[in-house]
């Protein structure tokens, strides 16, 4: 595609000749190889500045990179604002347009010393507005990723199918020059050896469709055929079909590599070449280059079938004699060797590249067929296309979640990985992640999300089911001198050994005390707990002296000051609790309760709370 910028087209064409001169001079010495974003940031920029100039007053004519007196830094600036309103508040494109302008001016700064100072600064600097945020990508649901899967293994076979009708033709086929242009086979013949095109067909084809040969007719309404378009153009395109895949025979392919190759990005799989691809018995070696990462790796993926030592020879076979391809069809190497062989007539009779993904589509202002990389980005060809050629039952398109973005396969993968794997952050990464990276990028999906919240319910499961039903012990002081007494402790639940330790302050956990502190709800069994005294009012191991009541009111004065302190929500899920206990055990002791804060009042008692209770969760 050719660009151009032509000064007469803006009203300060002395700066449209100055900034173009400057896109040709980077383009050239940077060796870019597309520069027709350049042309757009001026483009947008020279508009904005003439309309600009003109409405405050100056002549556009004056503005120029190498000084006079408009203040082009200042304009930058008022354009790179007006861009922010002209976009969506997630879109990249004013940070983008702004940053392109700026490295051109920087460009003729740096070679030119008129350039103002100020102006020379404001290049120098980044864009003023930041990129766009958007929400990432997240991955298609179960059933999503099984109609896109049952709908490329689909159009595989249908493809296959086309090609092998196609082949059969040809091999009935002949010259159309001396044969005939009316005879189906004869314009197969002519697409495998170049000479169908749309000047031939419009000499040689009757005028109307009606009077075309019966097979010809077929061609653009049988759907073996999968015609995409109609009249002489959709005989060519068709007919040409029949040898050679087009881009959207080619998006099953991707859709299954994708799905199938949970380690490459959408952008390896596109850049595959033959020399890329090594076969074994054992599979295939994929060398994967990731352009982003500077990164170029090797990896196996095997076969499905059995391997080579599970092969039965053939008659007069000495092992490792012979090429054993494989046997499978789905996996990894299976689709490679289909994709190779659905293309190799492409390869034979055109001249191309040796890019895995080659397509056969119509060129040279839709006249004739030619053979090139597929893009997968023109329209009629995109993800979102292909998408749409699969209706459900009613004959709607499959209800696909939407945006229909190629890369939501990869995350598909991964997180179908996520779900048969489990296990941490560093097992789910496997080795083509770094653990942030894919905390980053993939642990957000909504199936890692739902996983988190699986195990998180399990963990708590376990800590409730290991909770018994029951609630703190009031223990009086009467009973309290009988708890080494063995009808006493069975009616408390513990033994005589328990209830000496009881007497004598070894189970007193700063607050109350506890039948047992290494079999606690809250802990492992047989470690200390360590979450005393925060959880011991709702912890069915609490015994409770009524000696201890003086204390047990001053942690409840402690939790009223957090109440005025902490957010009501952040006091409800911290102290809520513990609150509605302690009423619970004072209800049962009313009237010792004057009693014990007079103790407080007399200064015979203090509260002793750990660091975390008063740090953690005063702030």
């Amino acid at each position: 595609m050719t660009h151009r910028i032509d000064p007469a087209e803006f009203g300060c064409s002395l700066l449209a000749g100055q900034l173009a001169d400057a896109w040709l001079d980077y383009h050239r010495k940077a060796g870019l190889a597309f520069s027709g974003n350049y042309v757009t940031a001026i483009r947008s920029f020279l508009t904005f500045a003439g309309t600009h100039l003109a409405a405050i007053g100056l002549d556009p004519d004056e503005a120029r990179l190498d000084g006079g007196p408009i203040d082009l830094a200042e304009v930058i600036y008022q354009w790179e604002e007006d861009l922010v309103t002209r976009y969506e508040p997630t879109s990249n494109q004013p940070n983008v347009l702004a940053g392109l302008l700026l490295t051109l001016v920087e460009h003729r700064a740096v070679r030119d010393a008129k350039v103002p100072e100020r102006l020379r600064r404001r290049a120098e600097g980044p864009p003023t507005f930041r990129g766009g945020s958007s929400e990432p990508l997240d991955e298609f649901a179960n059933h999503e990723r099984l109609l896109l899967l049952d709908g490329a293994k689909a159009d595989v076979r249908a493809l296959e199918k086309r090609l092998a009708v196609g082949r059969a033709l040809l091999a009935e086929g002949q010259d159309p020059r001396s044969g005939g242009w009316r005879s189906l086979p004869n314009l197969v013949w002519a697409a495998r050896h170049g000479v169908l095109d749309m000047p031939a067909l419009l000499t040689h084809l009757p005028a109307h469709f009606k009077w075309w040969p019966k097979p010809v007719r077929d061609i653009v309404a049988d759907p073996l055929y999968m015609a995409r378009f109609g009249g002489k153009y959709g005989v060519m395109t068709t007919v040409s079909g029949l040898l050679f895949p087009n881009e959207l025979d080619l998006q099953p392919f991707r859709v299954l590599l994708l799905l199938a190759m949970g380690d490459a990005t959408s952008e390896e799989v596109h850049d595959l070449c033959l020399d890329d691809l090594e076969f074994s018995d054992e599979g295939v070696r994929v060398l994967q280059t990731k352009l982003r990462a500077q990164r170029v790796r090797p990896h196996l993926h095997g076969n499905d079938g059995p391997q080579e030592s599970e092969r039965p020879l053939d008659e007069d076979e000495a092992p490792g004699e012979s090429v054993y391809p494989g046997t499978g069809n789905w996996d990894v190497p299976g689709l490679l060797r289909r994709l190779i062989a659905v293309n190799t007539l492409t390869r034979e009779v055109f001249e191309t590249d040796p890019w895995l993904f080659t397509a056969v589509e119509s060129t040279d202002y839709r006249r004739r067929m030619a053979a090139g990389r597929a893009i997968f980005k023109r329209p009629g060809r995109r993800f979102t296309d292909w998408i749409a050629t699969h209706p459900v039952l009613e004959g709607d398109p499959a209800k696909i979640s939407e945006p229909h973005d190629v890369r939501r396969l990869r995350k598909t993968s991964k997180t179908t990985r996520v779900a048969a794997l489990g296990g941490s952050l560093s097992d789910l990464a496997g080795d083509d992640h770094h653990i942030e990276v894919f905390r980053g990028h993939y642990a957000h999906g909504t199936t890692a999300h739902v996983l988190a919240g699986r195990a998180v319910n399990r963990a708590q499961r376990g800590v409730f089911n290991k909770i018994k039903p029951g609630k703190p012990v009031l223990v009086t002081e009467g009973a309290e001198a009988m708890l080494t007494e063995p009808e006493t402790a069975a009616e408390l639940g513990i033994s005589p050994e328990q209830g000496k330790a009881l007497q004598h302050g070894e189970l007193d956990m700063g607050v109350v005390n506890c039948r047992d502190p290494h079999d606690s709800p809250h802990t492992p069994k047989g470690r200390l707990c360590h979450v005393a005294p925060a959880m011991c009012m709702i912890c069915p191991n609490a015994i409770v002296f009524t000696s201890q009541l003086p204390r047990l009111l001053m942690l409840d004065d402690h939790i009223t000051h957090m109440r005025k302190v902490l957010a009501p929500p952040v006091w409800q899920a911290t102290w809520a609790v513990q609150a509605a206990a302690l009423k619970e055990v004072f209800a049962e002791c009313a009237e010792q309760l004057p009693e014990a804060r007079k103790q407080i009042e007399e200064g015979k008692f203090r509260l002793d709370l750990p660091l975390g209770m008063r740090t953690e969760y005063d702030r």
